[in-house]
């Protein structure tokens, strides 16, 4: 199928004066210079009349800013003139201080006795009645041309004008080396694009070919494939085909490889939980189970022993709650959908109160709290979670004392246990991870998942030190 292509008059120029066709490069060359002279005459005259307008404007911003830091230090007129001085050699600007009736009280380039009346001047008007007055005029002080800006102030329920002007020649100068700088970046610019387009034209007798070993990988694609042309509006037009036909395709593959994926990980997430809470509840349901079939069974059950078998269920039971709890927080905070009211809590109090309550569940073991007053920002509920977790599990996992220390930086809780291995340590904190060959199991494999996400909540950092065989150091890092 021929395939109807209509050049333009400029182009049909180009590629066919004289029945002999144009090299590629030819093309390039002649069409990026045109453009390149027009852009530049172009920019030319905006940047002179406009980024110029612009930088005056700036100026007189400038200006008016130090005429408002020199108006805030004026107290009063004493050796007004000297201080002028000093400020005339420190910023190199022209400085004037004119009262209502238009008389030079302080001048920084000539005696002010010397200086008529400058009431009428259309700066000074100006900024009787405006925010402030400007004009660019020759100085015959100077004798040169200036940009004038005046304001006026009040001092003593009198008022008065600062005027600052700055030579032209100087802000010209300015403008001129900043407009070489662009001309040069623009430069750079353009000879770096005209590099890339010659490039282009180099490769633009590869694109059939390019085309037909892209069909030929699309037949085998493993992953998304991209294909592009920028010579004419046919090629582009096939490789944009092309291209969409291979993201459509890889789209599907990833969308079928994502689900796969999601797939295989919600079976082993169920598999973990499942595994995780049939171990951790098995032991609470036996025993509540079994005291209370036998308190079923006996019904003269001595009456000691039946509170120490309700004291058994009753805390079993509580533990079972704990361990429900906990997974519904971690969900929670997993989703984001917990809550969180931060106020100022004496963190030193919540942690003494979490080690008297746990004295009553661990009445045999010593804990060491060497602290003082300490005051961070937190949700109380979840901190208190959160420690009294890292606490737990130092009881759980050693037999010697568990040391806790608080300081501005940090919570430390210390302990001279297991310990954790290298391989354990780092993975120690993800959901439904369980260590068992050393017998820390991290219970339902939540506990530590759950502090570090009421840690992360709190912008607060979980350290873990920790050596097999000696113990192990948790710390929550404030800052």
């Amino acid at each position: 199928m021929r395939a109807n292509i209509t050049l333009n008059p400029l182009e049909e120029r180009d590629i066919f004066l004289n029945n002999t066709p144009l090299r590629l490069h030819d093309i390039f060359l002649r069409k990026f210079l045109l453009l390149f002279i027009t852009m530049f005459l172009i920019l030319g005259v905006i940047f002179y009349v406009w980024i110029k307008d612009i930088y005056i404007e700036q100026t007189k911003t400038d200006l008016l800013h130090n005429i408002d830091i020199i108006s805030v230090q004026i107290e009063d007129f004493e050796h007004l003139d000297t201080k002028i001085t000093k400020l005339k050699r420190l910023i190199d600007l022209r400085i004037t201080i004119i009262n209502k009736e238009g008389t030079v009280i302080a001048e920084s380039h000539k005696d002010k006795d010397l200086m008529y009346n400058h009431q009428n001047r259309s700066e000074i008007i100006q900024s009787k009645y405006q925010n402030y007055g400007s004009i660019i005029r020759y100085s015959n002080t100077l004798e040169k041309e200036l940009l004038y800006v005046s304001k006026k102030f009040t001092l003593n329920n009198q008022q008065y004008y600062i005027r600052m002007a700055r030579d032209i020649e100087q802000i010209n100068q300015q403008f001129l080396s900043l407009g070489l700088k662009i001309g040069f970046l623009f430069l750079l610019f353009m000879a770096s694009a005209f590099w890339i387009s010659l490039r282009i034209s180099k490769n633009v007798q590869d694109e059939t070919q390019q085309i037909l070993e892209f069909l030929k990988n699309l037949t085998e694609q493993k992953k998304e494939l991209k294909i592009d042309s920028t010579y004419s509006f046919e090629f582009k037009k096939i490789t944009n085909i092309l291209t969409q036909l291979s993201h459509n395709l890889a789209k599907k593959n990833k969308q079928k490889s994502k689900y796969t994926a999601k797939l295989k990980l919600s079976n082993r997430q169920k598999d973990d939980i499942i595994s995780a809470i049939s171990h951790e509840f098995k032991n609470p349901i036996a025993v509540i189970s079994g005291y209370t079939q036998t308190l079923i069974e006996d019904k003269k059950i001595n009456p000691t022993i039946r509170d120490k078998f309700l004291t058994k269920i009753s805390s079993n039971s509580l533990k079972l709650t704990n361990m429900i709890d906990q997974l519904r927080l971690s969900l929670k905070l997993e989703q984001k959908k917990q809550t969180s009211v931060f106020t100022s809590c004496n963190i030193t109090h919540i942690t003494t109160t979490i080690i008297e309550d746990l004295k009553i569940t661990y009445p045999s073991r010593q804990i060491e709290l060497h602290a003082k007053d300490i005051y961070i920002d937190a949700d109380l509920t979840m901190i208190t979670i959160a420690i009294t977790n890292l606490i737990e599990n130092a009881l759980k996992y050693s037999q010697d004392a568990v040391e806790i220390e608080i300081t501005e930086k940090s919570l430390d809780i210390k302990d001279h246990g297991i310990g954790i291995s290298k391989a354990d340590l780092s993975k120690v904190t993800d959901k439904f991870y369980r260590v068992s060959s050393n017998g820390w199991n991290n219970s339902l494999g939540v506990g530590l998942f759950l502090v570090k996400s009421i840690i992360d909540i709190h912008k607060f950092k979980l350290a873990i030190h920790s050596i097999e065989n000696e113990g192990s150091t948790f710390s929550i890092v404030f800052n």
